[in-house]
């Protein structure tokens, strides 16, 4: 597989020229969370029902970004909700399983966090999928390789760091880096791990 800084690499290569597309839709994501979190008596309601479906349409957005969709990147936050069904399933999912490994403790949940990691651009490429099977096949796949992600994650502290020195208008560009180093990371570990999509 790549090493994390070629895969850093590969994502500025995909967002060269498209910053301002990145950061926009960025943005518009941030500004309805921040909305939907913020109404009073329905904030829970719209974490599980809005929120956590809209994460994965941002994860998704940036996959598609990176290979190579590099227009109409606000509306593409929202195509996901075109399969809501399947999206809230597997987004609850995710959002569960994980939750019940950190109730034994931290590391066991960061380490499923990690197992699940994949799994919404495994729905992204086979359609036909259960939320269950694409989770499968992410702890299938990220076998071996949790600990590459949380290095790739953990490269980006730095910037992170610097973002906060912005009030985090920094965020509006590390966001998209991240996301597109994160889809860079699939499709490599896809074509090494020989997964036949």
């Amino acid at each position: 597989m790549k090493a994390n800084f070629e895969l850093r690499a590969q994502a500025r290569e995909a967002l060269q020229d498209n910053w301002g597309n990145a950061v926009l839709a960025t943005l518009v994501y941030w500004l309805i969370a921040c909305v939907a979190a913020s109404i009073p008596f329905f904030n829970f309601v719209a974490t599980i029902l809005f929120l956590i479906p809209f994460s994965l349409a941002y994860i998704v957005l940036f996959y598609g970004f990176y290979k190579g969709k590099k227009s109409g990147l606000v509306e593409g936050l929202f195509a996901p909700f075109n399969t809501y069904g399947r999206t809230l399933g597997l987004s609850l999912l995710v959002a569960v399983y994980t939750y019940l490994w950190t109730l034994l403790l931290i590391i066991p949940g960061i380490i499923k966090h990690y197992s699940y990691a994949m799994a919404f651009y495994i729905a992204q490429d086979e359609p036909t999928l259960s939320a269950e099977q694409a989770i499968q096949k992410s702890m299938q796949i990220m076998r071996g390789n949790k600990a590459k992600l949380f290095c790739l994650d953990l490269s980006f502290i730095g910037w992170a760091l610097l973002c906060v020195l912005t009030c985090g208008i920094g965020y509006l560009w590390l966001a998209p880096y991240v996301a597109t180093a994160r889809a860079a990371f699939y499709e490599d570990l896809k074509y090494a791990n020989a997964v036949n999509y």
